[in-house]
């Protein structure tokens, strides 16, 4: 299959089966967007365009639909594949969505032409990871809201992550890189818009087991590896 991205690193077959479970849909994205939302606050962004880069199997459309009510949705990935049951996916949900086959470090929107730009388990997968987040400025209106939300090295370096997905091992950062870098391209957050998610799912070793069997207690903040960082960051209107 020919992929729109040349660094672009194929899923393993498990690992896109499983993008297209609820698990995936009511475990990960969903939890994932009601914390973007928390820490953008009141009151969300309404109306507009969204975009959800590395939009996978389209499993975001219909809670990007009833959290953001987007004028337009536009879905981008790289897989044809992908795209192709994005597209039976916003139909199913009665989403009128534009589907792009494209690149992350190369997206075919104009300048200043998205309201929100939602990321969600997507840079980890990229090899051009500087120039896919200068493409998210470029896009991105002055004012404009980056929904970014990722899991850390130390849970795609894990041996179950390992074993069961694929991903380009050599770009992989910590939730500090992760913020280091979205600060040093320019974009804004305090700390009410950075949360750490310390969920089961994304436990390195165990998923958890341990913890919720009470066998031992979690790590408090700052004593434990992260595994997930969720940011809610702005362009500023001053770099119109």
């Amino acid at each position: 299959m020919k992929y729109a991205s040349a660094t672009y690193v194929e899923e393993t077959r498990i690992g896109f089966v499983f993008l297209r479970t609820h698990t995936w849909q009511h475990h990960v994205l969903r939890v994932a967007i009601n914390d973007l939302k928390r820490l953008v606050g009141e009151p969300l962004p309404r109306g507009g365009t969204l975009l959800d880069v590395g939009c996978g199997q389209g499993r975001s459309f219909r809670l990007l639909r009833d959290a953001f009510a987007p004028q337009r949705l536009i879905g981008l990935d790289a897989d044809p594949h992908s795209i192709a049951l994005s597209r039976a996916e916003a139909e199913r949900e009665g989403i009128d969505a534009t589907l792009l086959l494209g690149d992350c470090a190369g997206i075919d929107l104009p300048d200043a032409s998205v309201d929100v730009l939602f990321c969600h388990q997507t840079f980890h997968h990229l090899v051009e990871q500087e120039r896919a987040l200068d493409e998210f400025w470029r896009v991105l209106k002055p004012g404009g809201l980056l929904l970014f939300a990722e899991s850390t090295k130390a849970y795609i370096d894990s041996w179950v992550i390992r074993w069961f997905f694929r991903h380009p091992m050599h770009v992989q950062k910590s939730a500090d890189e992760y913020l280091a870098m979205l600060r040093g391209r320019g974009f804004v957050f305090a700390g009410t818009n950075v949360s750490l998610p310390y969920l089961w799912w994304s436990r390195a070793k165990d998923f958890g087991l341990l913890e919720r069997w009470g066998i031992k207690a979690p790590p408090p903040p700052g004593k434990r590896e992260e595994t997930l960082v969720n940011v809610a960051a702005r362009k500023p209107v001053a770099d119109a």
